[in-house]
Formats: C-alpha cells, sequence, structure tokens
C-alpha cells in the first residue's frame, strides 16, 4: 500500500476558505389572493361598516347641515310614550326656493302657502323589524288648542280649522300639538321636508321607479303618465306626489300615491346599495338634510338609528294607512268642507300604533293558518279567470294579495272558460313557492310548465271556494334566483288598481291598510 507523501515542515497549511454568510431563510410563498376573494373582502368590509350603523365617522357632522326648529317648547300633557319611535313628517311648500326655470316647468306658479301638503306619522317598531306609517288628510276636521301668540302675547281659544291651516297658525309647534290631540300619540321627533330636498332626494338616488296601471294626467300639475312603469326625476316624482285632478278619489288619491312613492322611495335605497355604501348614504343624507327642519334631538344618532332600521327594510316590511273616514265632506262653518275622521276606528288604528303593534291582522299560529317554506311576499302571482263567473279573478287577486302574495293586481281571462280544477302553473325550479302557493289554494292542481320564470300563474276553476292564510315558520332563505330568458309571461308587478281590496286593518276599516309590496314595483 503506498505511503502519503510527507508534508514539508516549511509548507504552509492550505487557506481556508471563510465560509459565505447563511442566508436569512425564506419564508413558504404563500399562493396569490385570487381576485374575487379581494372583491369579497372588500364587500365584506363595506358590509361590516354598514352593519355598525352606516360608520360614525361617516355621519358624524351631518347634524350641522340640519336646520333646527322647536317643536315641543313648553309642551304640557302630552300622551304618553309608547313603544317604538314616531316621527311626525310634514311636507312643506317651498316653491320659494325653487328655481323659476323649475318652477315653470312642473307648474309650481303661485305664492307659497306657508301650509302642510302633507302630513304622516312615521313609526318605526322598537326591533326596527316594521315600519307603520299613517297618513292625515291635510282637510282633517281640527281643533286647535288654547295659545298664547309669541308675537303679540294674545290668547287665542280651541277653534276649528283644517288639519293643515295649525301649521300656517303657529308653526311646528301647533302642528305637533293638535296632531297629538287628535291622535293621542306622543310624537317623538319632528321632520319638515320642502320641495327643495324632496327633489334634490330623489335625484341623488337617481330616480324611482313607479308602477301606474292607469294613466295619469292632471292639468294642475302637468302630470303625464301612461300606464307602465316609469323612473321620475325630482321633477316629475314632485308632479306624481302633487297631484289630486287625476281622478275623482281628489286628496285620498294624493294620499295613496304619496304613500306608494314612499314604499318606491324606500325599495330603492335599500335595494340600490346606497345604505351599504358609506359614501352615497352621506351624499342622499346631505341631499335631504340640507332643505329640511328638525327639532333638537334628531340628530346623528337617529341618523344611525334610522340606517340601522332601513337596512333591513324593503315595501314588503312596511305598512301604509290613512286614518279612517266617516264624512269626507262634513261642511263647518267659517272653515268650509272638512274630512271627518271615523272616531272608534281611528282610536284602534292608534291604539295599535302606540302599542307597537301591526296595522294588519294577523292569526295566531295554530288559528287556521298553514306552515309554508316560502314567505308569500317572495312569490309573484298572476290570476287568470277559467271560468264564466265575472269578477272571480279580481276577487281571487285580491284574497291572495291580501294574505301577502305579490299578485299582479290585474287579473285577466283565461283561454279556456270551463276550467273546472284551479291550476298553478310554475317553473319546476320554483317548485318551493309553488307549494306555498299551493297550500293557499288547496285542491288546486301543480303543473310545471319548463321555463315559464319567476312568475307563477293561478289559472281559477269553479273549484275555487277561498283563500287559506298562510306564513313561513320562522326567518327563511328566499328561494334561489336564477337567471332565465325572458318570458311573455315574465311580467313585471303592476301596482293594483284602487278597487283591489287590501288586508282588513287592525282598526276594522275595510281597505285601510296596503301593505308596500303591493303598492310597488317587483
Amino acid at each position: 500500500m503506498p505511503t502519503p507523501p510527507r508534508r514539508s515542515p516549511t509548507a504552509r497549511p492550505p487557506e481556508r476558505r471563510p465560509r459565505p454568510p447563511a442566508r436569512p431563510k425564506r419564508p413558504p410563498v404563500r399562493p396569490k389572493k385570487p381576485r374575487w376573494a379581494m372583491r369579497a373582502a372588500s364587500t365584506f368590509s363595506v358590509v361590516v361598516l354598514a352593519s355598525a350603523g352606516i360608520g360614525h365617522a361617516v355621519v358624524t357632522g351631518l347634524d350641522a347641515d340640519i336646520a333646527r326648529v322647536d317643536p315641543f317648547k313648553d309642551m304640557k300633557n302630552r300622551p304618553r310614550a309608547g313603544h317604538g319611535m314616531n316621527v311626525l313628517l310634514v311636507g312643506t311648500d317651498g316653491r320659494d326656493r325653487i328655481s323659476e326655470a323649475d318652477r315653470h316647468e312642473y307648474r309650481l306658479g303661485g305664492a307659497p302657502c306657508r301650509c302642510t301638503d302633507t302630513i304622516m306619522i312615521v313609526h318605526l317598531s322598537a326591533d326596527r323589524d316594521r315600519a307603520s306609517v299613517v297618513s292625515l288628510p291635510r282637510d282633517s276636521y281640527a281643533e286647535v288648542p288654547g295659545r298664547t301668540d309669541p308675537a303679540t302675547g294674545g290668547h287665542h281659544g280651541t277653534h276649528p280649522v283644517k288639519l293643515n291651516a295649525a301649521y300656517a297658525e303657529g308653526g311646528p309647534n301647533l302642528t305637533v300639538r293638535t296632531v297629538e290631540n287628535m291622535t293621542h300619540v306622543k310624537i317623538d321627533h319632528y321632520l319638515e321636508v320642502d320641495f327643495t330636498s324632496f327633489m334634490k332626494t330623489v335625484d341623488v338616488l337617481g330616480g324611482v321607479r313607479i308602477c301606474t296601471a292607469e294613466p295619469l294626467r292632471d292639468s294642475y300639475t302637468g302630470l303625464d303618465l301612461p300606464a307602465g312603469t316609469h323612473t321620475l326625476m325630482g321633477g316629475q316624482a314632485l308632479q306624481y306626489v302633487r297631484s289630486r285632478h287625476v281622478d275623482g278619489a281628489a286628496d285620498l288619491g294624493r294620499m295613496k300615491r304619496q304613500q306608494r312613492f314612499l314604499a318606491a322611495l324606500v325599495e330603492q335605497a335599500t335595494t340600490s346599495g346606497v345604505l351599504l355604501n358609506p359614501l352615497r348614504f352621506r351624499d342622499v343624507t346631505r341631499a335631504v338634510l340640507g332643505s329640511v327642519r328638525a327639532d333638537q334631538g334628531f340628530g346623528t344618532d337617529e341618523l344611525l338609528d334610522l340606517g340601522r332600521g332601513l337596512r333591513n327594510f324593503s315595501p314588503s316590511s312596511s305598512e301604509f294607512t290613512t286614518v279612517p273616514i266617516s264624512d269626507m265632506a262634513h261642511v263647518v262653518k267659517g272653515v268650509g268642507s272638512t274630512v271627518m275622521w271615523d272616531g272608534p276606528k281611528a282610536a284602534k288604528l292608534f291604539d295599535a300604533l302606540r302599542d307597537d303593534k301591526p296595522l294588519t291582522v294577523r292569526r295566531a299560529p295554530g288559528s287556521g293558518v298553514a306552515t309554508v317554506d316560502v314567505p308569500p311576499r317572495q312569490i309573484q302571482v298572476q290570476v287568470e279567470n277559467g271560468t264564466t263567473v265575472g269578477g272571480l279573478g279580481r276577487r281571487v287577486d285580491a284574497a291572495l294579495a291580501a294574505t301577502g302574495f305579490r299578485t299582479t293586481g290585474r287579473p285577466v281571462t283565461a283561454a279556456q272558460h270551463d276550467v273546472r280544477r284551479t291550476v298553478i302553473a310554475h317553473d319546476p325550479r320554483w317548485d318551493r313557492s309553488a307549494r306555498t302557493l299551493a297550500a293557499a289554494l288547496p285542491g288546486s292542481e301543480l303543473r310545471a310548465v319548463p321555463g315559464q320564470g319567476t312568475l307563477l300563474k293561478v289559472i281559477v276553476g269553479s273549484d275555487f271556494k277561498r283563500v287559506t292564510p298562510v306564513r313561513a315558520d320562522g326567518p327563511q332563505p328566499a328561494e334561489p334566483t336564477r337567471s332565465t330568458p325572458s318570458t311573455p309571461s315574465a311580467r313585471p308587478i303592476q301596482a293594483p288598481p284602487s278597487s283591489t281590496g287590501p288586508a282588513e286593518g287592525a282598526a276594522g276599516a275595510e281597505g285601510a291598510v296596503e301593505t308596500g309590496e303591493r303598492m310597488g314595483c317587483a
């Protein structure tokens, strides 16, 4: 075995190269988030902001945009406080703040009357799940309480007037006192809106969609709407809510249109993303608050409260009614023709409002109400009369609407006139909705029609007897939405004509209460 060579004693040991510094360990490579995840995170953050009350920073400071009044000054012996929140909403004649061009275009000529064109009590339930709106006719017979004129010091005793004259005599304070004296409902907040803020709000929202079953024309306001669906901007919307000469219903017809518009306005605000977008919410709020007057207690916290409440609102969760009336032409000496309320029925209505109860009658569980999977408010229905019985289609349409279904309000005659058994024609992809409708029409036949879309058809047969009330057992998810090709049967839901009978009100006045769903577009 060969011996290794010896190292010379003078030989230098081989140089050792310094080791390179240790490289820092790299963190594991994380996969990039897909774009949809980033978008979802952004959306979630906005939703969180909204669910926290729209975001305190966004609305803080908006109080400064509100002109203040003191409608509760020196008020004594007021009604007891109820549950929920009551806001007296009045619409005033602010035409002096509108440009000359707009006044000419929208027929706003003449001098301001310094009176209230619109008077409503808006009640938000304590859990903020329900809104009830009660319209008070401006020509209602009223007796204003005695008062001392702050300007002259003179005393004015109690005397009869039309309700809207209370504002002309004593402003917001006398208006609130008069309304509380008539309704025995304690008003928590006062909001006064004029023409200017109304038009601005509608424009900022991008318009409000309205359905009308009949043409609407009023030579006084210039309103000219053919039958169908329309998106009204500020000026046209003002014409719509001011018109009172489109039919023989006069002021009562106008109040129904005001309620219908309010329902559509709520729907536009809740479905257009305004409440989930802090900046848009701020813009809309500023458009409103820039031209309103409110009591000193209505500020940021109340705005946040309304924001939380409106986030869950839809026209279907709202109730609209006009105070029950016994005489449309009650003549009073020195005052003229006034509207007289039905005392007992009005008292029941305002008791329900004060006690935070729904205005519509709801049967208790176990009292003949069928339990279903899909709430009727999510189901669109077109009624067809398959018999020779005149008016049967309209009766069925009204009964289904009163039970909560979203009927078109415009029943038609079926192709067959000898249908014996009632038929429910439905797209098989909406079978759960069809079963809910079948529960309301016991004994009906379910007939699948592929491609029909979301609209269900009821072809009424000679076996029809009545509509059974139904309710969803607890909160239920909506029927899944699927994109389908448009079909002739999938028509937009129209607002029902005035002759369609709404649900019976808690006050016992037939036709007093209408749900917002029946008043808005699909």
